[in-house]
């Protein structure tokens, strides 16, 4: 009877441990499905698109190595969105109604994340936006369940036009009042973002505005614009674009004789200094870019413990993506698409899963809302705290911040803002320079 008992106990033990086991290897199984929606295909493919895709992706494929998240494994569905608005709104649709996914992410174009952002909240469906960039995202909109660590365009224009003037003394022996500026875009919603924010802030600084003009990206021709910035001869060029248009600017601006003593770029397209050097060799030299910084500029020392050696595998793993391929420099869009998912990842989802017990779109709401992350707390330096629901830029991280950058002899240098600069400016451009006066 005896050993019955024990016999049955064992059998008991036998059959609570498997049932265990299969509750384990179950909960192990558990999956976040995750949509991530970039251009892979199309102009904007090559304009940074891609490398935010491939920052991505190492970060999803990090955190799985990892063991996932509280017993969640990130089950990716990446989508091409073709660098067509149309495309990427029929994505996400598919996304959400066909492969049930829990979050959509990604998204280059401002283009694209406009009108998916609305759709997405109109259906109450969380969206993480990690590169798009565009004001207009988020500003006035109200939206409760979008959210983007990324920095946003009125940030952009502040920050180049904010560097002008306090070098333009020092620089161009200039009072910023006396310096002409124009501002050029693409006219879609980070193009127009972007200049807004140049025009509002350079307007306050005390710069002369001398042109402001629009262009449709897909332009096959602006030798009209480039005659009228020859006409109104800026010191300045403030320049907003995606890679073809800047190509096309800068050949045609060349052709017909245009000269500046700076441009400034403001991402995207001037992001991609391999592309610009490919394109015009030693002529790239000097541009500046306004960015989030790529994170393998900063000093580790600078951030939170660990920090540097994440970005330096994100690093190993996009040079192994791309071995195929020349890489002069590795672009900040790469930092943006990995330091944005690693947010999501490591702060957002863990707290949803442990304190509002899942990752249903309120639970990532409200774990979303209580993101508290200090100063050099990312890789990319910038901490994240996002504004509340009913705010104007409900959803977008307060504590965001680009950088201006100088591109000089296959380096990319820091050089504002001047507490984390790595080099002076070279303002203007140097004697012999093409685009030099």
């Amino acid at each position: 009877m005896e050993i019955r008992r024990h016999a049955g106990v064992r059998a008991l033990v036998a059959a609570l441990t498997a049932l265990g086991l299969a509750t384990t290897a179950q909960a192990q199984q558990k999956e976040i499905k995750v949509g991530v929606i970039y251009d892979y295909t199309g102009p904007l493919a090559a304009g940074g698109s891609i490398a935010s895709g491939l920052g991505t992706k190492a970060a999803i494929d990090m955190i799985n190595e990892r063991g996932g998240i509280e017993g969640y494994k990130i089950k990716a569905i990446y989508a091409d969105a073709q660098s067509k608005a149309d495309v990427a709104i029929n994505e996400m649709t598919r996304l959400l109604d066909q492969e049930k996914v829990d979050i959509v992410m990604g998204l280059f174009s401002s283009a694209h994340c406009v009108p998916i952002a609305q759709q997405m909240d109109a259906r109450k469906k969380f969206m993480w936006a990690n590169v798009c960039v565009a004001s207009a995202v988020l500003k006035d909109k109200k939206l409760q369940y979008v959210f983007r660590a990324q920095v946003h365009s009125d940030q952009f224009g502040a920050a180049s036009c904010t560097f002008l003037s306090e070098n333009a003394k020092a620089k161009l022996g200039k009072d910023a009042k006396d310096l002409k500026v124009a501002i050029i875009y693409e006219d879609g919603p980070y193009g127009a973002g972007v200049a807004s924010g140049n025009e509002t802030t350079c307007k306050a600084l005390g710069m002369q505005t001398v042109l402001k003009e629009g262009y449709a990206a897909t332009s096959a021709d602006l030798s009209s614009l480039i005659t009228k910035l020859r006409r109104a001869q800026p010191d300045v060029i403030l320049h907003t674009g995606y890679n073809p248009d800047i190509t096309l600017f800068w050949r045609q601006a060349k052709e017909q004789g245009l000269k500046w003593s700076a441009l400034i770029g403001h991402g995207a397209g001037y992001g991609q200094y391999d592309k610009l050097r490919d394109a015009f060799g030693k002529d790239a030299d000097y541009i500046y870019n306004v960015d989030p910084v790529a994170a393998q500029l900063l000093n580790p020392n600078s951030l939170k413990a660990g920090l540097g050696d994440i970005t330096k595998e994100m690093i190993k793993r996009y040079v192994a993506e791309i071995k195929d391929r020349k890489v002069d420099e590795i672009p900040p869009h790469v930092s943006m698409g990995f330091n944005q998912s690693w947010i999501l990842f490591t702060d957002v989802l863990p707290r949803a899963i442990k304190k509002y017990g899942g990752i249903d779109s309120e639970a990532l709401r409200k774990a979303a809302l209580e993101t508290d992350i200090p100063v050099g707390g990312t890789i990319q330096g910038y901490g994240v705290k996002f504004f509340p629901a009913g705010s104007q830029m409900s959803g977008q991280n307060e504590r965001s911040s680009p950088v201006v950058m100088q591109y000089i002899g296959g380096d990319t240098k820091i050089v504002w803002p001047a507490a984390i600069k790595t080099a002076d400016p070279v303002l203007p451009l140097p004697k012999g320079h093409t685009y030099g006066r």
